[in-house]
C-alpha cells in the first residue's frame, strides 16, 4: 500500500474523496472556500449526496490533505448535522473606464449590466440559487 504526501490546501479540487475521523467517505469536496491569493483556507463545501445541499466544514476540521482525499476530526454524524454551505458575497465590480472614449464608456456601461443581471454583488453570504444547485447537481452526476 501507497501512502501519499501531504499536499496544500490549494492543490483540492472538486469531487476529492472526504473522510470522517473513523475513516468513512462521508462525502466529495464541492467548493473550496478561501482567499488563495492571501493563502487563507477557511473550509470546504462537503457534498454527502447528490440531491443534498452541500455541508460546511471549517478548514479547523481538516486534519490532511493528501492527492484526491481530504481527512476530518469530526464524525459522519457531526458532518451530516453540519450547516450548509453558503455562497460566499462577492466584493468584485466592474468600473467602468472614465479615460475612454464614447464607445469604450458604452462598453463598460454595458459590461456592468451584465455583471448585474448575470452575476450581481452579493454583500452577504447567501444560499445556492435555483441555478447554481442545478449546475452542482450535473457536476456531481457527470463526476
Amino acid at each position: 500500500m501507497r501512502v501519499s504526501d501531504p499536499v496544500s490546501w490549494l492543490m483540492i479540487r472538486p469531487g476529492w474523496k472526504v473522510y470522517a475521523s473513523d475513516g468513512t467517505e462521508v462525502g466529495q469536496v464541492d467548493e473550496v472556500a478561501g482567499d488563495d491569493t492571501n493563502d487563507i483556507f477557511n473550509g470546504l463545501a462537503v457534498a454527502t449526496s447528490a440531491l443534498g445541499r452541500p455541508k460546511y466544514i471549517p478548514a479547523e476540521r481538516v486534519t490532511s490533505i493528501t492527492e484526491g482525499r481530504v481527512d476530518l476530526s469530526v464524525a459522519r454524524d457531526q458532518v451530516e448535522a453540519a450547516d450548509e454551505f453558503l455562497e460566499p458575497a462577492t466584493t468584485a465590480q466592474i468600473e467602468p473606464d472614465s479615460r475612454g472614449g464614447v464607445g469604450e464608456q458604452l462598453g463598460a456601461d454595458v459590461r456592468e449590466l451584465e455583471g448585474k443581471a448575470v452575476a450581481p454583488i452579493q454583500r452577504h453570504e447567501h444560499r445556492m440559487n435555483i441555478w447554481g444547485r442545478t449546475a452542482l447537481f450535473f457536476r456531481r452526476l457527470f463526476r
